[in-house]
C-alpha cells in the first residue's frame, strides 16, 4: 500500500466505472462524490433526501459540466427502502464497480427504525449490510470491484455486545454510536474473510477519516457537551473534510489498496494526515465476532450473501 503523501491528484482515470456512494449530499460523501466524478466516474448518489440530492447534483454539474451523476433515494434505516433502491439498481445497471458505505448518524436519542432496530445500528450497519448483499451480483460483475466501508477511530472504544441490541435495558447515544462503528469494522473484516474463502475478486476495504470537520459531530443531538465541542473544536483542531475523505478515496480507487485492510490518516493517533495503514481493534478482526455479527445481521435484515460459497 502506497503511503507517501497520497492525495486526490493520484486518483486514476475512472471513465466507464460506476460508483455508489451513500450519504452523498454532505461531508465526506459529498467530497467523495465530487472527487470521483471529476476523474470520469459515473456516481450514483444514494441519499435519504432526494430533493437535496438533486440540488447537490445540479451544483456539481454547474461547477464541472459533463460529470455523470445519478440521484437515487434510499433511507438506510428502513430495510424496505434499501430493497427498493437495490431493485432499481438491478433494473438500471448491469454492474457496480465500487460501493462506498459512507452514510451515518451519530449520538441520536434512542429511536427505533421502521423494522424495530436501534437507529444508529440500523443506519450505520444493518442498512449497509443489506445494501452490500443486495448489490452483490452487480458488484461481482464489476471491474476491479470493491466494497469500502467507512468506520471510525471510535470503533476502538467499543466492546462487542450481542445482548440488548435495541438499547431497551440501557442506552448511551455515544456508546451505541461506537458500537455501530465497531460493527462496521467487524463487517468489513468478515466480508473480506468470506470473499477470500470464495475466491472472489471483490475486495472489502475499511477506511476512517480521523478527526475531520464534518456535520456529523455538530448535528449530533446528545450529549450537549459533545455538540458544543464539535462546534468549537472542529474549526480549530479538525482537518478539512477534503482531507478526511482521502482514506476512503484511496481505498476506493488506488491500485495498491489491500483487501481486508483499514486505511486511515497517517499522522499521530490517526487523527489527520495522508492515507496509511490503520490499526484495527482486536475485536474487529476476531472471526468469532465476525460470525456472530453476520448471523445477527442476516436474521435482522433477511439478506443472505448467496454468491459467497467457498472456492472448490
Amino acid at each position: 500500500m502506497t503511503v507517501d503523501g497520497w492525495t486526490t491528484d493520484r486518483i486514476p482515470d475512472l471513465s466507464g466505472r460506476t460508483f455508489v456512494v451513500t450519504g452523498a449530499t454532505s461531508g465526506l460523501g459529498l467530497v467523495t462524490t465530487r472527487a470521483l466524478a471529476a476523474r470520469g466516474a459515473r456516481v450514483v448518489l444514494a441519499v435519504r433526501d432526494e430533493e437535496k440530492g438533486h440540488r447537490v447534483a445540479a451544483d456539481t454539474v454547474a461547477a464541472r459540466p459533463g460529470v455523470d451523476l445519478e440521484v437515487r433515494q434510499v433511507d438506510l434505516a428502513d430495510l424496505d427502502s434499501v430493497r427498493r433502491f437495490a431493485d432499481r439498481m438491478h433494473a438500471e445497471h448491469r454492474r457496480v464497480d465500487v460501493l462506498i458505505n459512507n452514510a451515518g448518524v451519530m449520538a441520536t436519542p434512542r429511536t427505533l427504525s421502521p423494522q424495530g432496530h436501534e437507529l444508529q445500528f440500523a443506519t450505520n450497519h444493518l442498512g449497509h449490510f443489506a445494501l452490500t448483499g443486495l448489490l452483490l451480483e452487480l458488484l461481482l460483475a464489476g471491474r476491479d470491484p470493491r466494497v469500502v466501508t467507512v468506520t471510525s477511530i471510535n470503533h476502538r472504544q467499543a466492546k462487542p455486545s450481542f445482548a440488548d441490541p435495541t438499547g431497551e435495558r440501557a442506552y448511551s447515544p455515544m456508546g451505541f454510536y461506537n458500537r455501530s462503528k465497531l460493527a462496521n469494522a467487524i463487517f468489513g473484516c468478515e466480508l473480506h474473510r468470506r470473499l477470500s474463502a470464495a475466491g472472489s475478486p471483490l475486495r472489502s476495504i475499511l477506511a476512517h477519516p480521523g478527526y475531520t470537520d464534518t456535520n456529523l459531530q455538530t448535528s449530533a443531538t446528545t450529549p450537549i457537551w459533545r455538540v458544543l465541542l464539535g462546534r468549537i473544536g472542529n474549526p480549530l483542531l479538525a482537518q478539512p473534510v477534503e482531507r478526511g475523505a482521502w482514506p476512503q478515496l484511496f481505498a476506493a480507487t488506488d491500485p495498491t489498496a489491500r483487501p481486508g485492510q483499514l486505511v486511515a490518516p497517517g499522522g499521530p493517533a490517526e487523527l489527520r494526515g495522508h492515507p496509511a495503514p490503520g490499526k484495527l481493534a482486536a475485536a474487529a478482526t476476531d472471526p468469532d465476532h465476525g460470525r456472530r455479527l453476520w448471523e445477527l445481521s442476516e436474521q435482522a435484515t433477511g439478506v443472505r450473501f448467496g454468491s459467497l460459497r467457498p472456492a472448490s
